[in-house]
């Protein structure tokens, strides 16, 4: 690939990059006492915390293509932003932004390439009182914004805006955590050129120690409704939040298997590698 291309393919993304991240540095409240590695631990395994987080999640997945051939690195850069927009409520922004690298691909002639999938851009609106019973909740739109247009290989995403509602439950208490969440998304618009019409399914549970290490295991399964077709991603983790100097992260490790899908998706084993940067206020 001729150098100047490769610096238009990466200027759009470190852009969006750029931007995400200011926006969470520039949110972070400097008051307040830190929060106990263990109390950050069980705030991570809930989508709709009161903390800002900068997840940059790795991971690597193989055995795409009818032949198994294909192989790809995902990057998900994933900023979360709570707002508080009233006494009683909160806005949760949680943003997905995909950077790939691909090799052996028919499309991209069996080399190797870099691309852009679809940004997932998800609005929880979440009450700050627990309710009555102790369960967590949060419900909204979702967007899908089609940075894979900008690639000219079809397999980093449907490169088609869409959007509709998510929603999130989930319930703390002993250091479990346990809950789903749910997202179902369509075309904008009556003119396009890939249907999209996906519901994705996320059931977690997780348990997290004194000493901060917590266990996950969750699905992120999404059911095609026009192919009628499932993806079924089995994800199991350890993470553990430490302190370096005065920043708190996480670093998680994972394994991942795909136990359904299409001859198009990747099959068998993967590898998940997680560091998320913590704001606690």
């Amino acid at each position: 690939m001729p150098v100047g291309d490769l610096r238009r393919r990466f200027h759009m993304p470190t852009l969006v990059v750029f931007f995400m991240c200011a926006s969470a540095f520039a949110a972070v409240s400097q008051e307040g006492d830190a929060e106990s590695a263990a109390d950050l631990g069980m705030a991570l395994n809930n989508p709709v915390a009161d903390l800002i987080s900068v997840p940059l999640q790795f991971n690597f997945d193989q055995n795409h293509n009818p032949d198994d051939s294909g192989k790809i690195t995902t990057l998900n850069i994933q900023p979360v932003i709570p707002f508080s927009i009233s006494a009683n409520w909160n806005l949760i922004s949680r943003t997905i932004v995909p950077l790939k690298w691909s090799n052996d691909f028919p499309a991209a002639d069996f080399g190797s390439d870099f691309g852009y999938g679809d940004i997932v851009q998800s609005f929880f609106f979440s009450p700050k009182p627990l309710a009555a019973n102790g369960w967590i909740w949060g419900a909204g739109p979702v967007f899908v914004l089609p940075l894979s247009r900008a690639n000219d290989e079809p397999f980093y995403g449907a490169g088609e805006w869409s959007g509709g509602l998510t929603a999130v439950a989930l319930k703390q208490q002993n250091g479990w955590t346990y809950g789903g969440l749910i997202n179902h998304v369509a075309n904008f618009g009556a003119s396009h050129d890939v249907d999209i019409n996906a519901t994705f399914l996320q059931p977690f549970v997780a348990f997290t120690t004194p000493q901060a290490w917590t266990f996950a295991l969750n699905t992120e399964s999404t059911y095609d409704w026009g192919a009628k077709q499932w993806i079924v991603p089995i994800n199991a983790s350890f993470s553990k939040v430490v302190t370096i100097g005065s920043q708190a992260v996480s670093f998680q490790l994972g394994a991942r298997y795909h136990a359904d899908g299409p001859d198009s998706a990747p099959e068998g084993w993967g590898l998940r590698f997680n560091t998320t940067f913590l704001f606690p206020k």
